[in-house]
């Protein structure tokens, strides 16, 4: 029988290639993202969706009331919602330390808030024995991302899967999380990148090439199968290589 499949930020990019790996074995895939049109023309088979936003307490409420109602029990949870902020309001001030204090909040919110409310709301749903708590961090976690808020945000994460894997380890539940470097084809890097920048993100990397949407579900896909089920509280980068330099 298939597996109940929840996927936060699974309209686009990595959640999408996730979601889209999971449906293709047969599991129940539930999307989950803030906007509804992007949910809905997906085009996962068989895949339920749900808009929400994952940072609010009482959106996340009615996540966990819709997962009992459709699933019951959840097998995998993947998180892959976040970003820099580029859907979000701009800052009204104009003075610097609004600024930072406006990113820096944005990032942990998307990036870290939302990962925490989900997985508590739904932990106590997780398959006991076999469920898998998957979050996708980043290689910015190890090596800065400019501001350091993104970075920061997600290199948070890393920690509370420590935690999360110590809590949850002797009822049969793994936690891991994938640190991507580059990936083409996400909306994350924007639209058309400027070439001497892919130029130099792709010389990074010890293969010469960036990573897709498709390397980062193919890892998540594994960390969730019964040949990962030793495998906890571990960061896996999926980067080319590219966080160690050249």
């Amino acid at each position: 029988m298939g597996r109940n499949v929840v996927i936060s930020g699974g309209g686009t990019g990595i959640g999408l290639a996730a979601a889209q790996a999971f449906a293709a074995d047969g599991d129940r895939v539930l999307l989950l993202g803030r906007r509804r049109e992007v949910l809905e023309k997906s085009g996962v088979e068989g895949a339920l969706t749900y808009a929400a936003d994952l940072s609010e307490p009482d959106e996340v409420r009615q996540v966990e009331l819709f997962v009992e109602e459709v699933f019951g029990t959840v097998d995998v949870l993947v998180h892959g919602a976040g970003g820099t902020g580029q859907l979000e309001p701009h800052p009204d001030s104009d003075d610097p330390l609004d600024r930072v204090a406006h990113s820096w909040t944005v990032n942990f919110r998307i990036n870290t808030l939302t990962a925490a409310l989900l997985t508590e709301a739904l932990k106590g749903r997780l398959a006991r024995p076999g469920g898998r708590v998957l979050f996708v961090s980043s290689i910015a976690a190890y090596r800065g991302s400019g501001s350091g808020a993104y970075g920061g945000a997600k290199a948070a994460l890393h920690p509370y899967a420590h935690d999360l894997a110590r809590e949850l380890g002797p009822q049969g539940i793994t936690v891991n999380v994938v640190a991507p470097g580059y990936v083409e084809d996400t909306a994350f890097f924007g639209g058309a990148m400027d070439e001497a920048r892919r130029e130099r993100l792709v010389g990074e990397t010890a293969n010469g090439r960036a990573a897709t949407p498709g390397d980062v579900a193919a890892t998540l896909h594994w960390l969730a199968s019964p040949g990962a089920g030793h495998i906890t509280s571990q960061i896996l980068q999926v980067n080319g290589g590219a966080e160690r330099g050249r």
